[in-house]
């Protein structure tokens, strides 16, 4: 199946639901390529910043279970050509 590489953008602003988002994110942590967090203190808030390699299901998957907890936002990016295309390229 051929996977491609996404960014989920991910907002949190109910601080509550943080454990619940590492486990979705540990879930699919053999998917993971890379993550970024940072916490806007101030404003009690933390943006965390998801890299993907996988098949488009489970992109979706991940982007929809972190959407549907209150107090989150989550949206993805995906790139044009699929991991085996971009492979063909070089």
């Amino acid at each position: 199946m051929e996977t491609r590489i996404a960014l989920v953008g991910i907002i949190v602003e109910n601080l509550d639901k943080v454990e619940e988002v590492n486990h979705i994110l540990h879930d699919f942590g053999k998917f993971i390529i890379g993550r970024m967090g940072l916490p806007i203190r101030d404003q009690e808030m933390n943006i965390i910043s998801i890299v993907v390699e996988a098949d488009n299901n489970t992109i979706n998957s991940l982007s929809g279970k972190l959407g549907m907890l209150e107090g989150i936002s989550a949206k993805t990016v995906y790139s044009k050509a699929g991991v085996s295309d971009c492979n063909a390229l070089t």
